[in-house]
């Protein structure tokens, strides 16, 4: 078989939905937005964002931080005292992908428990529960991920969700919702609204700078009690910001433009795993739910490989775990650019004597 031709300029990125670009109208927004200093209260973008969220979600007051660690990580410190434990499932990203900030930043630990692509049910969080002896860490906090990163983009049930938060009332416990990409999991399962998630959650955390093109930016919602208290611990952590209401202003925008287009993500997600399927390369593709495509590499191939030989290509893709790929699709890769990337796909056959000659490529 001859050498493969490769294609050295980068086309289609499918690395993270948190590569995407504001576009012109967002930009827009973002530089004629009105500002004033967000640290004094007085940033009347940043305060129109914050209620508008909280008035979604059905909660009193929110809070606009840089990113969703930061608003996972306030949340974990307002819900706990040190020396507590919260629960999460073994995927979770305030577990894995924190920086370890329920110990630096709380004192609290992590009781992470064996999960089905990233998703736990009430019966494993009952089990989980400490009893109130003093030899045991108090079980303070249960933090579930909807949808979920490491798991692929799994979502909850609403019965699931509805169970879970009444164990935590009986139980006396706060439950926080890491959505970083909620409106993914609304929009899939269409079971919920953000009202009803309102109800479920004490807390939620929404990222703007995923799925809703932001370029940065994350807000906490809550109670005003707990946000005021939010807002003291963000103020610690470094997260106070002047004139906030530049970036503000696209979230604002993103809430406003970004939510419903969510589909059109999913459905061509749902196309690369349909491409992905049956490939002499690929051992499995996990059912595709939202916008994350996980595969299976055959072995003995390796995902650095993989990586490699598809970036010459001009596919950039990701690894979250060994012996497997990750493509995400989002507002920055078109239809277009889905069909050639299904293209690339299928045409590839994983050969290490590629021919390192670049081609005139368009960028999607």
């Amino acid at each position: 078989m001859a050498p493969a031709t490769i294609a050295t300029t980068i086309i289609v990125d499918l690395r993270s939905d948190t590569v995407t670009r504001p576009c012109a109208d967002m930009l827009y927004a973002m530089v004629t937005a009105p500002v004033g200093d967000d640290v004094w209260g007085d940033d009347p973008t940043v305060n129109q964002l914050e209620s508008e969220a909280a008035a979604m979600f059905g909660k009193e007051a929110g809070l606009f931080c840089p990113s969703g660690t930061m608003t996972n990580q306030i949340a974990i410190k307002c819900h706990t005292s040190p020396g507590d434990e919260c629960i999460c499932s073994d995927s979770a990203h305030i577990f894995l992908y924190e920086g370890g900030g329920m110990a630096s930043n709380s004192g609290v630990q992590a009781r992470v428990l064996p999960s089905d692509r990233g998703l736990i049910s009430a019966k494993q969080i009952a089990a989980a529960i400490n009893s109130c002896g003093i030899v045991y860490a108090r079980t303070r906090l249960v933090c579930l991920e909807n949808t979920t990163n490491k798991g692929g983009g799994t979502y909850y049930s609403a019965s699931t969700l509805r169970e879970i938060s009444a164990l935590c009332k009986a139980r006396g416990l706060a439950l926080h919702l890491d959505g970083a990409r909620i409106f993914n999991a609304i929009e899939a399962s269409k079971e919920y609204t953000p009202l009803d998630l309102g109800q479920i959650f004490d807390t939620i955390s929404v990222c703007l700078s995923k799925g809703l093109g932001c370029p940065v930016g994350s807000l906490l919602l809550g109670s005003r009690d707990f946000i005021d208290r939010a807002r003291r611990a963000r103020k610690a952590m470094g997260g106070g910001i002047h004139q906030a209401g530049f970036i503000a202003a696209a979230g604002l925008f993103a809430l406003k433009h970004n939510i419903k287009r969510l589909s059109e993500d999913h459905e061509r997600a749902q196309q690369l795993g349909n491409a992905l399927s049956g490939l002499s390369w690929v051992e499995k593709v996990e059912p595709v739910e939202t916008n994350i495509v996980i595969v299976t590499l055959r072995p003995p191939l390796e995902p650095t490989f993989m990586q490699e030989q598809l970036k010459r290509r001009g596919l950039l893709v990701s690894s979250l775990a060994a012996g497997t790929i990750r493509l995400v699709t989002h507002l920055d890769v078109g239809q277009d650019a889905i069909d050639w990337a299904c293209r690339v796909l299928k045409d590839f056959v994983p050969e290490d004597d590629v021919k390192d000659e670049a081609v005139s490529t368009a960028i999607y």
